[in-house]
Parts: C-alpha cells; structure tokens; sequence
C-alpha cells in the first residue's frame, strides 16, 4: 500500500529519538513522495532529521502542559486534537508505546494506527502493535519491524544526522578551550543507578591527561554539578557540561577521538556517528538497548551477577562501582592506538 501522510509519534528521549532514526530513514526510502510529521517533545526534537527526511515537525510541549491550570490543559488538548486532524494522516506509527502517545494517536483523527511491539499502558487498544521476527533483539530492529510489516526493506542501518557545521563553529566560538585531539566524557544519566561514580571519572580523566590527550566533559544544565566535582576532582579537565546547545554537544561529540560514557542520551549520538566509543552498563541490557551499528564500540558490563536488574533505585549500587576506572582505561587504549 502506498501512503501518502504518515504521522510519527516519538516523543522522547534522546536515546529513543535516535533509535527510531533507521526507522524513519527506511520510511522514507520507501515511500519517498510521502509526507512524513514527527510528533515530539521540543526538548528532545534537536535530532528529528530535516528535510527531506522529516517533512514536519509537531511539538507536544510536556513541561508546559504539566503546569497548566485544567481549563489551559483542555484548551490546549483541544488545539492539538484540531491540529492533528487538519494533517489528514493516513497512518500513524507510535513508536512510543504509553498512555500519553496512546491519546494523541486517538485523537489524531487517522484509524490506521500500528506500534511496535513493547505497547504499554494501554496503548495497544489503541495502535496495533506490530510484533516481528526480532522482538526480543535490540529495540533499533524491534522499531525496524514495524516497517518491515509496511513492506519496507531494511538493507542496512542508517542514521541521518543533521549538519552540525554551525553548531561545532558556535563551541569553538564559545571556548578556545577545544583542541584535537580530546576524548569526550559524559557523566549524567537519567537514572541514578546509571551513573558511573564520579570519582572515577576523575580518575579515568587524570589517566587520559597524563596519555597527552585533552578531556572535554559535556551534558546538560543538570549535569553542572557533577562536572564542578569532576574538575575539582582532576585539574586539566575542560568542562562544557550545561553550556552547549544539544547539536552543539552532538558537534563536540562528531570531532572527538574517542567518547566515553554510561547508558545515557548522548552515548547513542556518538553510536550513530560511529566514533571510537567505550560504553559501562549495569542495570541496563546493552543487546536490548547498547550502541548499535557501530563496529568501534566497546560496552563494559558490571561483572555483578545483578546486571540489567533494569532498578531506577537500589539500595547497594554496587554494579557501576565495579567497573573500574583501569578497566576503562584499558578499552580506550585500545581506540587510540
């Protein structure tokens, strides 16, 4: 079947907009006079590809929504169910698979709806979910099976990325502090438990600094704090977390040497740039959701035997611990040689 107007519902996180990247490109191959509208949260939209992969982008602002009074809530429920419906869309493909992506595929006034496999909270009443040959592989192929059911074929793994030209002249604007070589270190995640101990960051730091390479950590406005800790911790560090821009960060990334990380956002920027990456995980299942497509990633799993215990919380926290700064250490020897 040949469709003409596609809606695409991803609405976060970074990590999960750049997962349904192969996805959309594939899309797009396939049905190339389509239109294709991605439907996200702006906080996470800087990595919906342009033109002419993503024809449009539709903004779903969650942060603004939540501090809305009821009637601001209704009102702004109503001017997106309008919006929606004035696309004529004639799919809709929930990539997101929980109760909030549910309500806008219901309300976009298009009855052909399909998600993948995982549908949560009541969402596959709402999309059928779409259950292929890997739904127990890594989500990237479990997002691909959703096209494959379209009649799309997947020939290869491709991410578009925008063109962060602008961006990598906007972080050599902002410090003069970039030399190449460096080596990239992200310290924030989303989750507690995914956070390798800054302390051995510092440690891992130092050890890059005395190997005559420079280290830039990068993250967000909420990652601040951890790099103040970091570089009081190991002098020589450049801290850039909460001063880029997310392309700007993703441009920093694009020119490092080598990308160093726990399970968190920016790891799968560097994964579909292909950079040299070393990855730890522990509550976390790397086949499930590591760098993919990429022959230069390495992914240190805690030897504990409560790896990918999946717990946002726990009460020893013991499995990113045990991966150790040398160990670390080792891998990127190994990239830079």
């Amino acid at each position: 079947m040949e469709y003409k107007n596609i809606l695409i519902i991803k609405m976060s996180s970074l990590g999960d907009i750049i997962h349904t990247l192969p996805s959309v490109a594939v899309l797009r191959k396939s049905f190339p006079n389509a239109r294709l509208t991605w439907l996200v949260h702006p906080q996470f939209g800087a990595f919906v590809p342009d033109p002419p992969i993503i024809d449009e982008v539709i903004y779903f602002d969650k942060v603004k929504f939540t501090k809305m009074s009821l009637a601001e809530k209704w009102s702004y429920f109503w001017q997106m169910r309008d919006l929606l419906h004035s696309k004529h869309f004639d799919l809709v493909i929930d990539m997101h698979g929980l109760f909030k992506s549910a309500v806008l595929a219901a309300i976009s006034g298009c009855d052909n709806r399909i998600g993948y496999c995982e549908m949560g909270e009541g969402s596959g009443f709402i999309s059928k979910p779409i259950t292929g040959p890997h739904a127990k592989d890594h989500v990237i192929e479990r997002y691909l099976d959703v096209v494959r059911y379209l009649g799309c074929t997947v020939d290869e793994i491709e991410f578009p990325m925008p063109d962060l030209r602008k961006e990598w002249q906007a972080v050599q604007e902002k410090t003069d502090a970039v030399k190449s070589p460096y080596v990239v270190l992200v310290p924030g995640a989303r989750w507690d438990t995914k956070m390798w101990p800054p302390e051995h960051f510092a440690k891992l730091a130092d050890m890059i600094l005395r190997d005559g390479k420079q280290v830039v950590l990068a993250g967000g406005p909420e990652d601040a704090p951890l790099g103040a800790k970091i570089t009081g911790l190991a002098p020589g560090v450049t801290d850039l977390t909460g001063k880029t821009s997310l392309r700007e960060m993703g441009a920093l990334i694009q020119h490092c040497t080598v990308y160093i990380s726990g399970d968190t956002g920016p790891l799968f920027i560097a994964a579909a740039m292909k950079r040299p990456l070393v990855a730890m995980y522990g509550p976390t299942r790397p086949y499930r959701t590591g760098p993919y497509g990429s022959k230069d990633a390495t992914v240190l799993t805690t030897p504990l035997p409560c790896a990918g215990c999946l717990k946002k919380r726990c009460n020893h926290w013991d499995c990113m611990k045990s991966i150790t700064p040398e160990m670390v250490f080792e891998e990127y020897k190994k990239k830079v040689k």
